[in-house]
């Protein structure tokens, strides 16, 4: 079957209902929420081990936003969660148009009633990530971008959305004066657990006193992949770095991120090979997508003496030179 050619009227077209369909999901998510913490229902199981969790709700949210693309585009590829967990085949990103999506990032908020969970809602279109849509139903607070057009964020008291990033892009001369996301995440391995202690030691450390240190100003930890992504577009994080997430965790937040003129890239050894490439202007993300490590920097002004991408450039180096990676299971 010939790919669905898609027009600019389709594409803003597609980002309205993604829009609306991510309130409605958020409707969903907050019922879920008041019947987890009222112990009226919703019980919590666990995927690979007891701190990667999944309730009843990521499903009925995943099943929500299937139905509703499926009945408007029934043309269009799905990658969910909750469907590739239950034991679908790794799905290969092909042109046609792929919803991808993560019905709660965030299910360990969610479960606890820290109000830092959402639905992230992007699409693949031709390889290439489209749009996408990340709303935190909790804070009505809603992200959301499309490829070519921008990336805007919305709050309850704003009489209208803003562009991101919120504020004029700044400079960052050194991962010293740098506001860093990382999570935990569910590997918790001890050769893992080490590698990531070994990591956040060094970027958060004394530099007098540990080898290797960049001693940032801070370690943030949200618990939402998509949410570091919408705080790094919005320049409230300079820097969000993981590995393990999936493509519904991040394709919307890249789509996003890079609307507002932030730098995208995978492992490190993606860096090395792509380090040169614009990713704006990648036309195939296959391997970067499924590689399970990403790190995104906010945008970055330019000086005198460097442009915003290549000082974006420098610190992803710099940060690579002091972290540990391992391989996501």
């Amino acid at each position: 079957m010939a790919t669905r050619e898609l027009t600019p009227q389709d594409f803003e077209t597609l980002l309205e209902f993604s829009k609306t369909l991510a309130q409605t999901a958020g409707k969903i998510i907050v019922e879920g929420s008041n019947a987890i913490l009222n112990q009226d229902q919703g019980n919590v199981d666990e995927k690979k081990n007891s701190v990667d969790l999944v309730t009843q709700w990521d499903v009925k949210v995943e099943e929500h936003v299937k139905s509703e693309v499926a009945k408007t585009w029934p043309d269009f590829h799905f990658i969910g969660e909750e469907t590739f967990s239950s034991g679908s085949e790794k799905p290969s990103l092909t042109d046609a148009p792929t919803f991808c999506v993560d019905p709660i990032d965030g299910t360990t908020n969610f479960v606890h009633g820290f109000p830092y969970a959402c639905i992230s809602i992007g699409m693949f279109y031709k390889k290439q990530p489209l749009l996408g849509v990340i709303y935190n139903p909790f804070l009505n607070e809603m992200y959301y971008g499309l490829k070519g057009s921008g990336s805007y964020v919305s709050f309850p008291y704003l009489d209208k959305p803003l562009r991101l990033p919120i504020a004029s892009q700044r400079s960052l001369p050194s991962l010293s004066q740098a506001l860093i996301g990382v999570e935990w995440g569910s590997d918790r391995r001890l050769s893992v657990m080490q590698q990531k202690a070994t990591s956040f030691l060094r970027l958060a450390g004394d530099k007098d006193e540990i080898p290797n240190a960049r001693m940032a100003h801070s370690l943030r930890s949200l618990g939402s992949a998509a949410l570091n992504y919408g705080q790094i577009a919005r320049g409230g994080l300079d820097i969000y770095w993981e590995v393990g997430c999936w493509p519904w965790d991040v394709c919307a937040g890249i789509v996003i991120a890079l609307e507002a003129g932030c730098y995208v890239t995978g492992s490190k050894n993606f860096f090395k090979a792509h380090r040169h490439e614009e990713p704006t202007l990648m036309t195939d993300w296959t391997e970067l997508i499924w590689g399970r490590k990403y790190i995104v920097i906010r945008g970055i002004a330019d000086t005198p003496s460097e442009k915003g991408r290549d000082a974006q450039r420098r610190l992803v180096q710099d940060f690579y030179d002091s972290v540990e990676e391992w391989d996501a299971i």
